[in-house]
């Protein structure tokens, strides 16, 4: 038991979770394929502006973002590097599918924020730091692009410190910029890297130096930009904030690396400073109100993320578990918290884009994937031994509806099944009206291009044509309340409001405006309207 403990501590030791966040372009699956290349999972990175029937990226497994050049859905990729287990969740960075990646940062303990020099923190960055925020994710920064000509390093700094209320610590710093990029300045290691653009590998040329003020290090730079070096250096060392591993792990600091991914600089240099700092998986809070410590006691995980016809060939459906706490091993039985039942668990994989490995065991910080007969659901949490449920993954209100008109009807049923199934993934939502449950369902999603996914996935996996028509509700609240009945239904459904049913049957109220939603929620005060729910559970108070 010692020794199979042991193990367990070693091996959970070893494991490093983590997601890379960014607004749209700003380099995200660049940054993913290098770290790949590096840590040897992959041989070509693949780039995502080529023609099509040309390489494709790596993490991109669905047809439609081959296509469109866009990541729609959240991809796993694991490999190993220097002794480390890397479980890498490369996150849509589209702000249309920011529902997916607010899910998936349940899954990880620690998130790299890519920031595009030339644009500095932009919408989308704000909003995934926020939700890392507020789940208390140690973040990474990795200003990106800085062989461009873009913004003041110091003023890039500034602002993400002003923006988004984290102090920044400069690991290493960038000498030139653009056209006059010639590398950065470790700050620990005290070694110049200098920038070379390659194909394959870069970043690789480097010379220690015993000072900052080495002839060395003026001879290879220049004057000019030696003594820009020299004074933004003492301004760091005078003015700006020391790293300290307990406050980064608190999420009150963030370490900065400059690169640029494209041309692979300072992507191995930034892979191996981050699995030193990044942290292991730790305990996580239950629904008992306790965390479960990840190598004491049996295995635990749970679902957040379900995805329908991964495999083109076959109508599958994969739950994508992230191992909480203990050993998972192919073939065990564990219970499914929420209806109390026992499964075996005995087609277990991991993942690298679309390609699918078997694996025998997994420890605490691995995700893997678990064939579903449909019994899964986002936030179950499975477990052996004492039983315990983690906090749910919370659940979005829609912002963008539209009605599914059906071009024939007699493919009802194909979409029946075909909303069923893409719904449990997530990125939609279906809705009822309550006097025509039958008939032509409501889609919402958080953003619109949703839409475009789950038409484009319908006709292709389902062979179902649709037209959508949009309709004019921009917010949404479900109703919860004791004493809620068909006489409230339709007291909300009036004007430019309407009410309707999700698919586990709680009501939820459309609204066309903002003061239309506070109007109502003051006339009928005795209900809440709340913006999120946890799937599987009743929103009914």
């Amino acid at each position: 038991m010692t020794e199979s403990l042991d193990r367990i501590r070693a091996e959970v030791g070893r494991r490093r979770t983590f997601a890379i966040i960014s607004h749209p372009d700003a380099g995200k699956t660049t940054l993913t394929e290098k770290v790949l290349l590096y840590g040897g999972a992959i041989h070509l990175a693949g780039a995502v502006k080529q023609r099509r029937n040309e390489r494709h990226t790596t993490s991109d497994w669905m047809a439609l973002e081959r296509e469109r050049g866009i990541s729609v859905s959240t991809s796993v990729l694991q490999f190993t590097y220097q002794g480390h287990h890397i479980n890498l969740l490369d996150t849509p960075g589209h702000n249309d599918f920011s529902e997916d990646t607010y899910r998936t940062l349940a899954a990880a303990d620690c998130a790299v924020m890519l920031i595009d020099s030339v644009k500095g923190v932009e919408p989308q960055t704000i909003k995934l730091f926020e939700v890392c925020s507020m789940r208390h994710i140690p973040i990474v920064t990795f200003v990106n692009k800085m062989d461009r000509a873009g913004r003041d390093p110091l003023e890039l700094l500034d602002e993400i410190e002003r923006v988004l209320g984290i102090p920044c610590v400069p690991a290493n710093w960038p000498i030139g910029a653009g056209q006059s990029f010639q590398g950065v300045y470790d700050r620990k290691s005290r070694a110049l890297l200098r920038f070379e653009k390659a194909e394959d590998v870069g970043g690789k040329a480097s010379m220690s130096l015993s000072s900052f003020d080495d002839a060395e290090l003026r001879d290879a730079i220049g004057s000019v930009a030696h003594q820009q070096l020299v004074d933004e250096l003492a301004l760091l060392d005078g003015a700006g904030n020391e790293f300290d591993q307990e406050q980064f792990l608190r999420g009150a600091i963030t370490p900065v690396f400059f690169g640029s991914a494209m041309n692979n600089f300072g992507v191995e240099p930034f892979l191996d400073r981050f699995v030193v700092i990044a942290p292991p998986p730790v305990a996580r809070a239950t629904i008992q109100g306790e965390g479960v410590p990840p190598v004491q006691g049996g295995f635990s995980g749970f679902v957040f993320k379900i995805q329908a016809n991964m495999d083109p060939q076959h109508r599958d459906r994969v739950a994508f578990l992230r191992v909480a706490s203990g050993r998972f091993h192919k073939g065990m039985s564990a219970v499914h918290a929420r209806t109390g039942k026992a499964l075996t668990l005995s087609r277990p994989v991991q993942f690298l884009a679309q390609e699918r490995f078997v694996v025998e065991e997994a420890f605490a910080g691995d995700i893997i994937g678990l064939w579903d007969p449909g019994v899964l659901r986002i936030g179950d949490t499975l477990c052996q031994g004492e039983p315990v449920e983690y906090e749910g993954v919370m659940r979005f209100s829609p912002e963008h509806f539209v009605r599914i008109r059906l071009t024939d009807p007699l493919k009802r049923k194909q979409l029946k099944k075909g909303l069923e199934e893409l719904s449990e993934e997530g990125g939609v939502q279906v809705f009822y009206d309550r006097m025509r449950l039958e008939r032509d369902p409501i889609l919402g999603a958080v953003g619109y291009l949703q839409f475009e996914v789950v038409q484009y996935r319908l006709r292709t996996e389902y062979g179902v044509q649709t037209r959508f028509e949009s309709l004019p509700y921009q917010y949404a609240r479900w109703v919860e309340g004791d004493g809620f009945d068909a006489d409230d239904f339709e007291k909300l459904s009036y004007g430019d409001a309407m009410c309707v049913l999700d698919g586990e049957d709680r009501p939820l109220a459309l609204f066309e405006t903002e003061w239309s939603m506070r109007r109502t929620v003051e006339k009928f005060s005795s209900l809440r309207f709340v913006a999120a729910v946890q799937p599987g559970r009743s929103s009914r108070a």
